[in-house]
């Protein structure tokens, strides 16, 4: 009888491909700082917490290269993300991709409400830079167009961001006496309109500017003046009054 053990005589199980990767990832990142990462590896540390047991950086890659970059990741759709992830790591989609696309979604979400923040707690005009960030981020990368409308107190002070409608790639619905109708309802004395080009292009198009014209003379009449209109898109961020279309 051998006096070799039962398991002496397995062969040892290979560690996983990433087996310590992780762990050298985290001290380059306490060391170097955040900043210091490239975009795939910033995600690469968020998507070690939802899916703990495989190889990240692949999926990583494959995200910024479906989306266009982290902006864009933060813009799709959930079901968009929760395909992603389950095509780059060979599963089903599932609870397990799920876990990971709304990790990602949460994540996305909570910059934009950082990017919010400052322009929500000072008067928006003399926050104009603030403003930008925040519908730059909110807007910049929607696959869709969507129309808002920022409602500000007499301070202008924000008292509503609010999705007005969503619509096609290239088209969102507008009405112009909701649009005054709501201000009223919030006693809103000044509003910004923003929407986003999916296009990529901010300039804005006869129908923005008809439109715009629109609401102006609908909120003349009771008091409410429009500040300015925003037209988002991936190369900046258009302003009809800077533009004098206003």
């Amino acid at each position: 009888m051998s006096d070799i053990p039962p398991d002496a005589a397995k062969p040892k199980k290979a560690p996983p491909r990433h087996s310590g990767h992780r762990e050298r990832l985290r001290v380059r990142a306490a060391k170097g700082g955040i900043d210091a990462l490239p975009d795939y590896e910033l995600l690469e540390l968020l998507l070690f917490r939802s899916i703990p047991y495989k190889d990240t950086k692949a999926l990583a890659k494959d995200l910024l290269a479906r989306f266009g970059g982290l902006e864009g990741i933060g813009a799709a759709s959930h079901e968009a993300v929760d395909d992603q992830v389950a095509q780059s790591l060979g599963y089903a989609r599932g609870a397990a991709s799920r876990a990971a696309a709304l990790d990602l979604q949460l994540i996305f979400d909570v910059a934009r409400r950082v990017a919010r923040e400052p322009a929500s707690k000072r008067p928006v005009i003399a926050s104009w830079t603030a403003l930008l960030a925040y519908v730059r981020v909110a807007l910049q990368h929607e696959p869709r167009e969507q129309f808002r409308v920022l409602y500000l107190d007499k301070k202008n002070q924000l008292i509503l961001d609010e999705i007005q409608n969503r619509g096609t790639v290239d088209h969102a619905p507008v009405y112009p006496r909701e649009v005054i109708r709501r201000a009223l309802e919030l006693s809103s004395a000044n509003i910004i309109l923003v929407h986003n080009h999916p296009s990529g292009d901010p300039t804005p198009s006869r129908a923005d500017v008809d439109m715009t014209k629109q609401i102006i003379a609908a909120g003349r009449s009771l008091n409410v003046e429009v500040h300015d209109h925003l037209v988002v898109g991936r190369h900046g961020v258009a302003s009809f009054k800077q533009l004098g279309l206003m």
